[in-house]
């Protein structure tokens, strides 16, 4: 026979360690921060650079500063499509080319898993709050510069 005490108290501890090992999967990932421009505006944004920071990207945060963003660097030159699930923020996103030229901007709503796309292959992708680009007057074919540094 088996002591119930002893049996309740590994139960709570199994408890205790699968709580704390789902908290600590958790944790955001830290950013590396650059600064970008475009024209006149100077952006902080913080550097999406491995799968796993692109895979949490903005996810959960509840707000961002009026000229901060997130840039996503991909290795090289691909069809990108990006999603707002578990994002609260509703953003903007511009796809932009291997010349740092933005090729489009959409806007997405946060919490939906509708895919916004890329018109062409790119390298590089730049999340801000929403209508960031429009009320800066920034548009397909102007260029963002300091990408290169981001790497």
């Amino acid at each position: 026979m088996t002591d119930p005490s002893l049996s309740l108290r590994t139960l709570a501890f199994s408890c205790v360690l699968l709580i704390s090992t789902h908290a600590g999967a958790q944790q955001p990932v830290k950013f590396k921060v650059t600064t970008l421009s475009a024209g006149i505006h100077l952006i902080k944004a913080e550097v999406a650079a491995t799968e796993a920071e692109r895979e949490q990207g903005l996810m959960f945060r509840e707000k961002m500063g009026p000229n901060e963003g997130m840039v996503f660097l991909f290795g090289a030159p691909a069809g990108v499509c990006m999603w707002m699930k578990n994002t609260l923020l509703p953003l903007s996103v511009a796809f932009i080319d291997d010349d740092g030229k933005i090729v489009n901007i959409e806007d997405m709503k946060p919490q939906t898993t509708e895919s916004h796309c890329a018109v062409k292959p790119i390298r590089y992708a730049l999340e801000m709050n929403a209508g960031w680009f429009k009320q800066k007057n920034i548009k397909a074919g102007m260029v963002i510069d300091g990408l290169a540094k981001a790497k």
